[in-house]
C-alpha cells in the first residue's frame, strides 16, 4: 500500500482519496451518501422491469431491493466512492472491417478496474488508520467492497449523485467536458465521507443520440434493451432477428452509435490506460479474417477480454447474421438509417423481437 502523507490533518480524507484515485488512473472520483435511490428512479426501474424491457437479462429483475438501496447490499455501508476511467481509443478499427464496440478493444475492464479499486480500498483504510476519528481519538475499522458492473447496484445513478456526470438520453453517464466513454467502479464503505453535489443534467433539448440509434431502442421515455444492438449481439443467446441484421452495419459486438452522435464526446480524450488499447493484430483483421476465425485464434486474440460475454459462438453468430444476407458494409446513406428509414415499421415487424416474441402491446 502506498504510504499516506504525515500531514493528514491539513488535507481532508475526501481530497486524499480523490488524489489517490487520480494516481491510480481514474479521471474522476466522487462521493455519495449511501441510501435508497430517489422515488422517481425506483419507480422508473420497476416499470422498466415490468414492461420486460430488460429482455433475457433475468439478473436485472433479481435483488431489486438491494439494487435500489446499497445499504442492503453492504450492511453498514454509509458512503459510496464512485470512480470513472476513460476507454476512448486513440486508434480505431478501419471502417472497412467488422466493428467492435470501443470498450471491448482491450483487456476486460472488470479486471483492470477492480484491481485499482482494491488498491484504493487499501489506501482508504490507511487514511483511517492514520487519521483518528473525532470521538475519542481512536481509529475506525473500515468495511469496504468493490463493484465493477457485476453487482445489483445502479452505477450511473450513483455516479450522478457523486457529481461525476449525468445520465444522458442514451442512458450513458456523460462526464462534463469529457464525454461518455468511461468505465465506472464503486466502493461501498462504512466510512463516513462528505458527499459531493449531484451533477445536473445538461442534455437540454438535444436528441442526436435518439436519432442515431439504428433500431429505435432509444426514445424520449426510456430504452428497450430488446431492440438494442448491444443487447442483441452480446446478451441475447438466440439468433439475431432478420430485421435487426439489416441494420447492424458491420457491427459484430456491441454498438457505439448513440455515443458517437453525442456532442459531448467531441471532448473525449484517448485513454492513457494501455491495457484498453487494441492490439495491432486486432486492428489488422479483415472481413475475411473475421469470417474464418477459429476457436484457437479467437482465444489468442481475446485473452482476458470482455468479448467472453458473448463467447466464440456468439461472435460467429453475429458475423454469420451479416454474411448470410450479404449486408456486411452498407453504403454511407444506409448507415444513417435513422434519417432515411421508417423505424415504426421496423419496431412492428414480427421478426424484430428475439425468440419469436410478439410485438409489445401498446
Amino acid at each position: 500500500m502506498k504510504a499516506v502523507a504525515s500531514t493528514l490533518t491539513d488535507i481532508s480524507r475526501e481530497d486524499l482519496i480523490k488524489a489517490r484515485a487520480h494516481e491510480l488512473g481514474f479521471q474522476a472520483c466522487g462521493m455519495a451518501e449511501a441510501g435508497p435511490v430517489n422515488a422517481d428512479t425506483a419507480t422508473a426501474f420497476k416499470q422498466w422491469i415490468a414492461a420486460n424491457h430488460h429482455g433475457d437479462m433475468g439478473y436485472m429483475a433479481r435483488n431489486v431491493d438491494k439494487r435500489l438501496d446499497p445499504t442492503l447490499l453492504v450492511p453498514g455501508c454509509r458512503s459510496l466512492i464512485v470512480v470513472a476511467m476513460s476507454y476512448y481509443p486513440a486508434r480505431r478499427q478501419p471502417n472497412s472491417t467488422y466493428q467492435l464496440s470501443y470498450y471491448a478493444y482491450g483487456r476486460d475492464y472488470h479486471e483492470v478496474i477492480k484491481e485499482r479499486l482494491y488498491q484504493l480500498i487499501d489506501y482508504l483504510r490507511g487514511v483511517y488508520d492514520q487519521q483518528p476519528i473525532a470521538n475519542g481519538g481512536s481509529t475506525e475499522t473500515i468495511v469496504a467492497r468493490a463493484f465493477v458492473d457485476t453487482a445489483p447496484i445502479l452505477e450511473r445513478y450513483w455516479a450522478q449523485q457523486a457529481g461525476i456526470g449525468w445520465i444522458g438520453k442514451n442512458h450513458q453517464l456523460i462526464v462534463p467536458h469529457a464525454g461518455s466513454y468511461f468505465f465506472l467502479g464503486i466502493i461501498a464503505t462504512s466510512a463516513r465521507l462528505m458527499p459531493d453535489a449531484p451533477c445536473p443534467n445538461r442534455c437540454g433539448t438535444c436528441h442526436k443520440c435518439l436519432d442515431a440509434c439504428p433500431t429505435g431502442a432509444l426514445h424520449q421515455d426510456g430504452m428497450d434493451a430488446r431492440r438494442c444492438l448491444s443487447y442483441l449481439t452480446i446478451e441475447q443467446k438466440g439468433p439475431i432477428p432478420s430485421a435487426i441484421a439489416e441494420r447492424m452495419n458491420g457491427r459484430i459486438y456491441g454498438c457505439d452509435s448513440c455515443q458517437q452522435a453525442c456532442p459531448w464526446n467531441r471532448f473525449a480524450i484517448p485513454t492513457t490506460e494501455s491495457s484498453f488499447s487494441p492490439s495491432e493484430e486486432l486492428l489488422s483483421l479483415t472481413p475475411d479474417d473475421w469470417r474464418q476465425l477459429t476457436p484457437e485464434r479467437y482465444a489468442a486474440l481475446f485473452p482476458h477480454s470482455a468479448i467472453a460475454r458473448a463467447g466464440y459462438e456468439g461472435l460467429m453468430r453475429n458475423i454469420h447474421s451479416l454474411t448470410a444476407r450479404d449486408i456486411d458494409f452498407p453504403s454511407t446513406k444506409q448507415n444513417h438509417i435513422s434519417k432515411s428509414l421508417d423505424k415504426k415499421s421496423l419496431l412492428n415487424s414480427p421478426s424484430f423481437l428475439p425468440n419469436g416474441r410478439k410485438k409489445e402491446r401498446k
